[in-house]
C-alpha cells in the first residue's frame, strides 16, 4: 500500500528547544563542524490508492491536525515514488 510522507518543522523564527540541546551535545562530544540542529516530526500516512482527493485530504490534515500552525510549518508532502507527481508543496 503507498504511503504519503508529511515533514513537520517548528516555524523558522521559534526556538527549537530540542535542536539546541542535541546541537550542544554535538558540540561537548568533539563534533564542532556541525551547526544549528532542527528536530521536526515526520508522518507516515499509509492510504489504499494515491489520488488527487487522497493527496489534497492528506494536505488538509497536515494543516490542521498534523502541525500546529502557530509554531509550526508542513515543510514537505512527499508522495511514493511510483507516483509520476513527486514531492509536492
Amino acid at each position: 500500500m503507498p504511503v504519503i510522507v508529511v515533514e513537520v518543522m517548528p516555524k523558522a523564527e521559534l526556538l527549537d528547544p530540542q535542536g539546541k540541546a542535541v546541537a550542544g551535545a554535538l558540540h561537548r562530544l568533539g563534533k564542532t563542524h556541525f551547526g544549528d540542529v532542527r528536530i521536526g516530526k515526520r508522518f507516515e500516512v499509509t492510504v489504499d490508492e494515491v489520488s488527487d482527493a487522497v493527496v489534497a485530504e492528506v494536505r488538509e490534515l497536515a494543516e490542521t491536525m498534523f502541525s500546529n500552525s502557530v509554531i509550526e510549518d508542513v515543510v514537505n508532502i512527499i508522495l511514493p515514488a511510483t507516483e509520476t507527481a513527486g514531492e509536492t508543496h
